[in-house]
């Protein structure tokens, strides 16, 4: 809310009474001094007071309260208000025109304080409006706009910008409200799927805004009311970042799509295009490195977390679940957000910590709240909750919540007084400003005092020690109950040396049991093991797992079965409860084992199965030493295993599938994998490089099966693109004809030929019918082009990943060359020697 929001509300209250009749609950507590420097510390604003005229309904009636008496005005304020009047005319709206506002003194900020609070609700339509996210903090800031966008779910862009008051501008692009309120209608005509914005020009000096589309992406100059751009991207924009990256000197709109990354400069020049694994979520620009450069963050919907040094991919984080969202916290740390509740932060390839939570975090952000100078982690959860997060711990230190769930958090000088503040909006369009807390309260902003916080860390070590003293009462008793009664056994006490060991092998499965990876927990005596708890991510539904044996099955060894979906390294935190067959207390032992990368792949004889077609060969120079060094870390590997000198070959069986691997060592470095699974190559390819510390390598790869299909997508896609054609011009076609026949229809019911004028109307109902029916067709054939989209898109990723460093960058920007010229001869020969050239 602008500052001078207080000097209206003063001033228009002193004028009349009018107003304060209607409002009966309306209090405040000082007047304005001057225009502009109003500070008002809270806003709380209810929608039920919106004139009907806006609202085309009528006001929600409150229950009366005594009307407060209104302080004396100090001397000269009725002056120095009176600059405001010229605006208050046509100012007393949306956030004016309310039915209860507070206006609280002055005081020192000790917490985050809630500066303003308004709705964004029966604004333009008589129908609610329920705001779907809110993509905006500051969209365009100049010395005189400030402006918030948001989503309504009904997919219109609402600007909202009460710092221009009275300029009225009409385009074919901007609708204002007819009562020339703060809000203005961005008209895109399509789905909006993503928004943003930022400077994209460096020249303008301000903020541009970005909306991406399924097929399209505008940038809008919303201070001119102009498109900067237009322009079409075949594989959507599921989500939009704007920012340097790398050396790329101007600032790019890149967007993530159908497994593609695509950047534009202000001139909508096509800088920057890359693939990735799979649908992108989020996308965000962070130095990761702490080169001085950005790089990009993208989260995808096969939980990886990929950081691009411009179109190479530098380093890979897997996670559980989709990646919803990525926000840039200090220096190379980075926050994320899950599908499935999780929250969390990485430094680098590292996590420093996550919680879960049953609700969805709908949106994140990096806010300094308590004025440390390090920006906490913000988070909007789908039950109205908003929290402030240590980047360092996770550790709470502000929460407030809102009656609806959270749609998008923001920052910027709202007010345009030089302070930033967080901007929280809820769906159902309440939106709240906070300002940070101040210097004493560094580090702390939570509603409770120094010694409180004492008392409950105190209280709660009182707890643990009461439980412990219980603990250590029971042992001594059963201690005695053991002398007295030697045929119950030991109870209650393990021996000194007792250890807990583990042991992953590869189990084959049976007639019951599918193959799998087999962990064995044991003791080193005649203990038990009661309970097992392990945690993994990405192996076990909810990332745990209990193994609870029945009395009768007790035993000193547990075996639990796993089976990993993907080829990641996993570390197994378990818990084991160790103690004896009569015990009523138990001894925890804790430790992690590490689950190879390919534990899933058991060793087999090279003449068990035929060897696959499909090949990579590359060169190597490592000795065979290393390399056995890389198998036995990424494979599980009986003990007895032995390798000999180069020349030699290993041969698996995926537990999976039952598809052979064998990877062959020559002299010279030579090294050839046969597997007909493409995305096994890479992953191999991939984990040698990574293990050996090679930058670049070039290989020679053909999978025939996976390229036929790969030739058969590509005739599907250059037949979409066939049939859309056909479809848009007939939809051309049919719009001539449509114009034309309303004008034949119109002039026949002026002359009074009603016969003639139903044939016509009626012509014009078949023809509607079948423009419908070719809208679904063209409906279909863009979700079947999207697909094969990806498919392509998924192949240039795939065969980029049989290479490393330079030659995997060079494999990818030609494979889009190839697919530009639709030469798909000179497509099949990249992905197979890596160049174009014979």
């Amino acid at each position: 809310m602008s500052g001078w929001a207080g000097c209206l509300l003063s001033d228009a209250l002193g004028g009349g009474k009018e107003l304060w009749q209607d409002c009966p609950t309306l209090q405040f507590t000082s007047s304005c001094p001057d225009l502009g420097n109003c500070s008002p510390q809270s806003y709380l604003i209810s929608p039920n007071c919106l004139p009907s005229y806006f609202t085309n309904a009528p006001p929600v009636p409150s229950p009366p309260l005594p009307p407060p008496q209104p302080p004396e005005q100090p001397a000269g304020a009725g002056t120095r208000c009176s600059k405001a009047r010229s605006a208050a005319a046509g100012a007393l709206q949306t956030l004016i025109a309310v039915e209860r506002i507070t206006v609280r003194n002055t005081i020192v900020s000790k917490t985050p304080i809630l500066l303003s609070s308004f709705r964004l609700r029966e604004w333009l339509l008589p129908i609610t409006v329920v705001i779907q996210t809110i993509v905006f903090t500051l969209c365009v800031q100049t010395d005189t706009c400030v402006v918030l966008i948001f989503i309504s779910l009904f997919l219109q862009v609402f600007i909202h910008n009460p710092h221009a008051r009275g300029q009225r501008t009409n385009t074919n692009r901007m609708v204002q409200s007819n009562q020339d309120s703060d809000i203005s209608l961005l008209n895109i005509n399509q789905g909006i799927t993503c928004l943003t914005s930022g400077v994209l020009n460096p020249q303008l000096g301000y903020d541009c805004l970005l909306v991406g589309t399924q097929t399209n992406l505008l940038a809008y100059d919303v201070y001119n009311n102009s498109d900067l751009f237009y322009r079409e991207v075949s594989d959507g924009a599921n989500a939009i970042v704007l920012g340097k990256l790398g050396d790329i000197s101007p600032p790019l709109a890149i967007i993530g799509g159908n497994c593609a990354l695509q950047g534009f400069d202000y001139e909508g020049n096509d800088r920057f295009w890359t693939v990735t694994g799979d649908n992108v979520r989020s996308l965000a620009l962070c130095d990761f490195d702490d080169d001085g450069k950005t790089e990009l963050l993208v989260g995808s919907e096969d939980f990886d977390i990929r950081v691009f040094k411009e179109d190479e991919i530098v380093a890979e984080m897997s996670e559980t679940e989709t990646v919803t969202a990525l926000s840039p916290m200090n220096g190379s740390r980075f926050a994320y957000a899950l599908a499935n509740g999780t929250v969390g932060v990485y430094n680098k390839s590292a996590r420093y910590w996550r919680i879960k939570s049953k609700n969805q975090a709908v949106s994140i952000h990096a806010f300094d709240l308590n004025s440390d100078g390090v920006c906490e982690l913000i988070t909007g959860w789908s039950n109205g909750k908003v929290d402030a997060r240590s980047d360092r711990t996770g550790e709470v230190i502000f929460k407030d919540n809102f009656a609806s769930s959270i749609a998008g958090l923001v920052e910027g000088d709202y007010r345009m007084d030089g302070s930033t503040q967080l901007i929280c909006c809820s769906i159902d369009g309440e939106v709240r400003g906070y300002l940070p807390g101040g210097e004493e309260m560094k580090g702390n902003l939570m509603d409770t005092s120094a010694e409180q916080d004492l008392i409950r860390e105190l209280s709660q070590k009182k707890q643990n020690l009461l439980l412990e003293l219980k603990n250590y009462e029971e042992n001594a008793k059963a201690e005695s109950n053991t002398q007295l009664k030697d045929a119950d056994g030991q109870r209650g006490v393990i021996p000194a040396n007792t250890q807990l060991q583990t042991a992953l092998s590869v189990n084959l499965g049976s007639d019951s049991q599918s193959a799998h990876v087999e962990l064995c927990i044991s003791t080193t005596n005649d203990t038990i093991i009661r309970a097992v708890l392990i945690f993994a991510e990405g192996i076990f539904e909810g990332e745990s797992h209990v193994v609870h044996p029945s009395l009768q099955n007790l035993s000193g060894c547990v075996r639990v079965p796993l089976t990993p979906p993907k080829d990641v390294p996993v570390d197994l935190h378990i818990k084991a409860f160790v103690g004896y067959r009569n015990s009523t207390q138990f001894h925890v032992f804790e430790l992690t084992r590490q689950l190879p990368r390919f534990s899933m792949y058991a060793l087999s004889s090279p003449d068990s199965a035929t060897e696959p077609l499909s090949f990579v060969n590359c060169t190597m120079n490592e000795r065979p030493q290393r390399i056995i060094m890389w198998l036995n870390q990424s494979f599980l590997l009986p003990e007895d295993a032995e390798f000999q000198s180069a020349p030699f070959q290993v041969c698996f069986t995926s537990l999976r599938n039952a598809g052979q691997l064998c990877i062959k060592i020559k002299p010279g470095g030579e090294i050839s994998i046969n597997t007909d699974d493409i995305d096994l190559a890479g992953d191999i390819i991939q984990s040698m490089a990574s293990f050996l510390a090679i930058e670049d390598l070039q290989v020679e790869a053909d999978f025939p099966a996976y390229f036929e299909e790969l030739r058969k997508v590509l005739v599907k896609v250059d037949e979409h693109h066939a049939v859309n054609q056909r479809l848009t011009a007939d939809m051309a076609e049919h719009s001539n004809l449509i114009r034309s026949m309303l004008v034949q229809a119109e002039d026949a019911r002026l002359l009074g030929d009603l016969k003639n004028m139903k044939t016509r109307y009626s012509e014009l109902y078949d023809l509607n019918r079948d423009l419908i029916n070719q809208y679904k067709i063209r409906c279909n054939n863009h979700t079947e082009l999207l697909n094969n989209l990806k498919a392509v898109n998924q192949a240039i990723q795939r065969a980029g990943r049989l290479r490393v460093g330079k030659p995997k960058t060079q494999v990818i920007s030609a494979c889009r060359d190839a697919i530009r010229s639709n030469n798909f001869n000179t497509l099949f020969r990249i992905m197979r020697v890596g160049t174009a050239s014979s």
